[in-house]
């Protein structure tokens, strides 16, 4: 077949989310490797922020990673000062991961650029269309959590 016979088809929509994620992710670690943080440890301190206390699993489940890969997280976070584990009140075999001050104060350091790059990432689009992406990543997400 010809070169221009060769109708070849746009690849699929996961792999631009996934190349979009891997981008993110790259950029993410440049803005917060000064402090030591990685971006899968910055999104889990994100969820907690959103979230408030969460168990282990709950916060693997939110930050999606596994629960092993969670545990290693927790530890690091732990020893870094930014999250802490308490007892659960109402079931004392549970611990819960919560921000420390310090955690809430390296979200505050790194909110301006985490943001900035945010704006770099979407600055192409309208506020509209920004709007519209965001919902349809999460149309896309809800539908997977259905499967």
């Amino acid at each position: 077949m010809a070169e221009t016979e060769h109708h070849a088809q746009p690849p699929l929509l996961m792999y631009a989310v996934k190349q979009v994620e891997l981008a993110v992710r790259a950029h993410l670690d440049d803005v917060l490797k000064p402090s030591g943080v990685t971006a899968l440890q910055y999104t889990a301190l994100s969820v907690l922020e959103h979230s408030g206390e969460l168990s282990a699993a709950q916060l693997a489940r939110n930050s999606f990673v596994t629960a092993q890969s969670m545990a290693d997280m927790v530890k690091a976070l732990t020893s870094k000062g930014l999250i802490t584990r308490t007892q659960d009140e109402t079931d004392r075999k549970r611990l819960l991961i919560s921000l420390t001050a310090e955690g809430r104060s390296f979200l505050a350091e790194v909110r301006d650029e985490v943001e900035e790059l945010d704006r770099r990432m979407t600055g192409a689009l309208t506020a509209r269309q920004r709007d519209a992406l965001r919902n349809s990543l999460n149309e896309c997400r809800a539908a997977l959590q259905r499967l």
